[in-house]
């Protein structure tokens, strides 16, 4: 199975590098810059979407949005999609991906949609979550690539669905994310001992490896993107307009769409989702630049 690539951000150069480990696979990028990690890796690299497309049989795509799609979907991009398999991992409305797949169809071509649940670290473990939707057995074809990226896939229905567990998946971590950097806002600007906070939080009933991660993201003042504040962003507008469409309430939703807004018009949109805490802590009394305590 020679498998592609299309899209190396912070998610797709993990998932390119574990897919070839395992298969031989052909990359695109819009910045070259991301190369040189996937040409180590074994990977070949394309001079366009299209030649990706055409020496691969089954392709992957994790662009940033639906224009970056569009972009994609050149004459000589439907003309290499007869008999092959494009699997659209991006988060996109639910009208697009079925736009995506009335295109690829068209062509000749199969169409799984497989948003994924997992952020930078499961990604470079091969341990993300992959919630697939399409023909079954076309999903079925394909689990074998999948599992090179993700330690488990799950079928979730027709073209939409995966999408719509993805939406409600992030709903919950975007507010337990919003949730973590607001209490430990708190802790600090209470004067608290963040190591001791982390110290309770992590041998609680609340733990996690999320949890872990993001404290010591904190702790450490480490702002590099694993999920970023532009992608967290965007992922409540999603959610926001599906909870439109079938009338569902949403208020949290809503509370951290506005609070990650303010978070990208402060000039965070490229640092880690948790940097959310930076808005919160503005105005709030302190004892260092995150407010932590000598104590």
């Amino acid at each position: 199975m020679h498998a592609g690539f299309i899209g190396l951000g912070v998610m797709g150069t993990p998932m390119a590098l574990n897919l070839a480990r395992q298969f031989p696979v052909t990359v695109w990028n819009r910045s070259a810059s991301k190369y040189p990690a996937l040409i180590k890796g074994g990977a070949v690299i394309a001079e366009t979407p299209a030649k990706a497309l055409s020496e691969s049989d089954t392709i992957f795509t994790m662009l940033f949005d639906e224009s970056a799609i569009r972009s994609m979907l050149s004459p000589e991009f439907k003309k290499a999609l007869p008999g092959k398999t494009i699997v659209n991992t991006s988060s996109v409305s639910v009208e697009f991906s079925k736009y995506f797949a009335d295109q690829v169809h068209q062509a000749g071509g199969h169409f799984i949609e497989m948003p994924v649940s997992g952020s930078k670290v499961p990604a470079e473990q091969g341990k993300l979550v992959a919630m697939m939707a399409g023909d079954s057995a076309v999903a079925d074809r394909i689990r074998p690539l999948v599992a090179a990226m993700a330690s488990t896939a799950v079928y979730c229905g027709p073209v939409g669905y995966g999408l719509k567990t993805k939406y409600a998946i992030n709903l919950y971590l975007i507010a337990i994310t919003a949730g973590l950097a607001e209490a430990t806002n708190l802790a600090m600007a209470q004067g608290l001992n963040l190591g001791a906070f982390a110290q309770v939080l992590g041998a609680g009933p609340l733990a996690s490896a999320y949890s872990d991660l993001k404290m010591d993201k904190i702790m450490r003042e480490d702002w590099s993107a694993q999920a970023a504040i532009k992608d967290c962003y965007n992922s409540t507008q999603l959610i926001q307009s599906a909870a439109n469409v079938v009338g569902a309430k949403v208020p949290i939703a809503n509370l951290c769409g506005a609070l990650y807004r303010q978070a990208k018009e402060s000039g965070l949109e490229e640092e880690d989702m948790i940097a959310v805490i930076k808005v919160l802590g503005e105005g709030s009394k302190s004892a260092g630049p995150l407010h932590k305590s000598s104590e």
